[in-house]
């Protein structure tokens, strides 16, 4: 008899076999994924009968991770911060690191250092993975949502629908722009606090990249030629839509901490310490605009 067991042990010796880096995790989502199974009910039917007709999939899958497809985009979705996110190759794969970008918000927002009911405005949203989790862990805000890419903007929505995100609006346009063409019933337009996780990869380092990171779309990734495109914009625009005592945290790649921070404290923003990861690394940018 063809176990669970079997096919994981099958799936994860073929994928180790690939170069894949985390073999036996990808090997159990792909088969978690087949067989509509949680990870507790997954390890207690271990034992139990592989479904014959899942057999060519399965291999298929397996085949596809092992050429580089990232596991996210093979079983359609993503766990952020709790919450399953549906991810297509049209929307970056939301990271753990990211994770501490949410965190850093809702820190503020339970200090006191945010109004109880909120206007965010999250830039570049892609998956919507920023924005719906703090709708819904804030859930008297108000959250803006852009994106410059339509596609990546119609699976947010869907996202933000069957989690029940009511309070997310969303904006099609680049950076500024998204505002300055929006209606007027599609949610505020000055804000308490503006996050973003933008592309920040130089772009002499996006050949380099692994082959997952290849298979995402190359302008969530693309920061220009030094990584700091969009933060010049972004810098550059914060006085148009934030209020007096507002908050900016924007997502940095490693090294990139210092000038940022310089260029919001040009912006004329008050500059915080910035917020590390668990492995020591600058993250997340921290500032605030002067109060009144």
């Amino acid at each position: 008899m063809f176990t669970l067991r079997d096919a994981w042990r099958e799936g994860r010796a073929a994928l180790a076999q690939s170069g894949v880096e985390t073999p036996q995790l990808d090997s159990e989502i792909i088969i978690r994924y087949l067989t509509c199974k949680g990870r507790e009910e997954f390890y207690r039917d271990l034992g139990e009968p592989f479904p014959a007709e899942l057999l060519a999939r399965c291999y298929q899958l397996l085949r596809e991770r092992g050429r580089g497809v990232p596991v996210a985009y093979l079983v359609g979705e993503k766990e952020f911060f709790g919450f399953s996110f549906k991810v297509t190759p049209a929307v970056l794969i939301p990271r753990p690191e990211t994770e501490i970008l949410v965190e850093t918000a809702l820190e503020l927002w339970q200090q006191g250092d945010l109004p109880v009911s909120p206007r965010i405005l999250d830039i570049g949203t892609g998956s919507g993975a920023i924005a719906i989790s703090l709708a819904l862990k804030i859930q008297n805000a108000e959250v803006v949502a852009t994106d410059v890419k339509a596609e990546a903007l119609a699976v947010a929505r869907q996202i933000a629908l069957r989690l029940g995100a009511k309070n997310t609006f969303f904006r099609h346009g680049d950076l500024w722009q998204a505002l300055e063409t929006a209606e007027s019933d599609s949610g505020p337009r000055s804000f308490d606090l503006v996050v973003s996780n933008p592309p920040y990869i130089p772009k002499g380092e996006l050949m380099r990249l692994t082959p997952e990171l290849q298979q995402e779309p190359r302008e969530a990734l693309d920061g220009g030629e030094d990584g700091l495109d969009f933060y010049r914009r972004i810098s550059a625009g914060l006085g148009q839509v934030l209020q007096h005592g507002g908050w900016v945290l924007l997502e940095v790649g490693q090294g990139q901490a210092p000038a940022v921070r310089e260029l919001l404290a040009q912006a004329g923003l008050t500059v915080f310490p910035p917020v590390c990861d668990l492995s020591g690394v600058e993250r997340v940018v921290k500032a605030r605009q002067q109060e009144l």
